[in-house]
């Protein structure tokens, strides 16, 4: 899942083991090195302090072992995971109409490749998607999603740079509906090159879209990159403050050591984690496992 991404521990791992010794005892002193490891991980200071707090309690009650602290850690983080994730393949194939799906996330974060890899990813799974270029003001942004939606075999709405980025969805939600199409790819802005508001623009799509197709969209997929930490907490407050994100969609997973990140998103937003882009190819977007992912960053 991630390279490397259990690294962020790395000082715990290497703190624990310097003895060679799997049955070391942990004692108070060794919590505050945690606690200082955590923090420094983007975890987010309230699930830092409820993992230490229950750590301080156990070595109360009795002393505790590497093994009971890694225990420790996995079920304190596993309890975050809420289980809200569910199937977009399910949501679509139970939808009537056209399910529409909004992608939004800063410019630099991959989101218009995102947008190629999951219409690859819902080509391939049996699915007909279209895709419509609402990021109007940036000519590469429509030119990389041309290339993309011909690698996907994916139909690409589109028009000149500068038009109006609702136009281009409302032509592209009527072109789903006359052409049968089960799943709708709207790519955004991240920002914009004039004065008008980002938020602004993209609620315009919002109405745009609901007079085409009633409840659309019926996803807001926010991608963030792996590697911006906080600033993906901030990208995530600025998106919920004017739309109900319903999943993310993590980038550029592949190469990240520390991603705590998700832990302080999923605790503070609950919004599900639903793919993880692990490469720049079309076909590099997989399921995030929370299981594994929480296997993955407990490895000492």
């Amino acid at each position: 899942m991630f390279k490397n991404y259990g690294s962020f521990l790395d000082k715990i791992k290497e703190f624990f083991y310097k003895s060679k010794k799997e049955n070391k005892i942990i004692n108070k002193s060794d919590i505050d090195y945690v606690e200082k490891v955590l923090l420094s991980a983007d975890i987010g200071t309230d699930i830092t302090i409820k993992i230490v707090s229950k750590l301080e309690q156990k070595i109360k009650e009795d002393e505790i072992s590497i093994q009971e602290l890694k225990k420790i850690l996995k079920d304190e983080i596993l309890s975050i995971f809420i289980k809200k994730k569910y199937s977009l393949y399910e949501r679509i194939k139970k939808s009537k109409i056209p399910y529409v799906c909004m992608i939004v996330g800063v410019n630099g974060v991959g989101k218009t490749t995102t947008v190629g890899k999951l219409a690859f990813l819902l080509k391939n799974n049996g699915f007909n998607p279209i895709i419509g270029a609402s990021d109007t003001f940036r000519e590469c942004a429509i030119d990389q999603l041309e290339i993309l939606a011909n690698l996907a075999k994916v139909p690409l709405v589109k028009q000149q740079i500068n038009s109006d980025p609702a136009s281009v969805a409302y032509d592209t939600l009527q072109s789903a509906k006359s052409k049968k199409k089960d799943v709708v790819l709207i790519d955004t802005a991240g920002r914009l090159h004039n004065r008008v508001n980002l938020m602004y623009e993209l609620s315009k799509i919002y109405k745009v879209m609901k007079k085409v197709i009633p409840g659309a969209p019926h996803e807001t997929i926010l991608i963030l990159d792996a590697n911006n930490g906080q600033n993906a907490i901030e990208q995530t407050k600025k998106f919920l403050s004017f739309s109900k994100v319903s999943c993310i969609i993590l980038t550029k997973t592949e190469g990240t050591a520390k991603g705590g990140f998700i832990i302080n998103i999923m605790n503070r937003f609950k919004i599900p984690i639903q793919y993880l882009g692990i490469g720049e190819k079309i076909n590099k977007l997989i399921e995030f496992d929370d299981e594994k992912f929480v296997n993955d960053l407990i490895k000492f």
